[in-house]
Parts: structure tokens; C-alpha cells; sequence
């Protein structure tokens, strides 16, 4: 039996999705035509500061993935990634500089010039 972990209403969050960054991804999945794909973040080794993040459309939920859900868009968070993005929000951005999914950690300590590891 597979155990999934939903946070009940009145709870907070682990991790939040901004309006920008659901609207993006229900974008996203719109254009795959695959309404079961959810938004999966991980954490991954590697990056020049030790960690990086990985963030993709999946449609499987595993045991122990903690699920939630913003605008009609789940956002999906393995078991051993939880506890490092815990409080962390996900953004979309789409400026003139930069175009893409933003993770704010506060539980980063310390982080590279590419923004994409810590």
C-alpha cells in the first residue's frame, strides 16, 4: 500500500508554489496534454556548492512523496528532499534578464554564482 503524504487543510505548507510559478507550470502541462503530470522538486548532489535542484513534470507519486496543491497544480516533493527545501517558496520569473523557476531556500546557507546550486 502506498503511503502519500497530503498536507490537511489549515496546515502550512512545506513548500509553496507563487501564483506566477503555478500558472506556469499549469501552462506547462497544458501543453503536454497530460493532466496527471504534477510538478516534481528534488534535490539532488552535485552543483558547484554541493546541491542543486531538479525540478520536472512527472506523473507518478511515490510512497512517502509529499503532495500539495496550487491553483489546480500539485507540486510533488520526494521523501528525502523534504526536510532540506522545508519553508521554501517556488517561483516564476520572466524578465528581460532572466526567464525561469526560482527556488527561495531559507534554509540555504550558502550558494554559487549560477543560482542553480548550494
Amino acid at each position: 500500500m502506498q503511503t502519500i503524504s497530503i498536507t490537511p487543510r489549515g496546515v502550512q505548507p512545506k513548500v509553496t508554489l507563487t501564483s506566477a510559478a503555478s500558472a506556469k507550470v499549469a501552462e506547462l502541462i497544458a501543453k503536454e496534454g497530460d493532466e496527471s503530470l504534477a510538478l516534481r522538486l528534488g534535490v539532488r548532489p552535485g552543483g558547484c556548492s554541493g546541491f542543486s535542484y531538479q525540478l520536472e513534470l512527472d506523473a507518478t507519486v511515490d510512497e512517502g512523496d509529499v503532495v500539495n496543491e496550487f491553483g489546480g497544480v500539485r507540486l510533488v516533493v520526494d521523501a528525502k528532499s523534504i526536510e532540506i527545501v522545508k519553508g521554501a517558496e517556488i517561483d516564476y520569473r520572466d524578465t528581460l534578464q532572466v526567464a525561469g523557476f526560482h527556488v527561495n531556500n531559507p534554509n540555504v546557507t550558502h550558494s554559487c554564482g549560477c543560482g542553480n546550486s548550494f
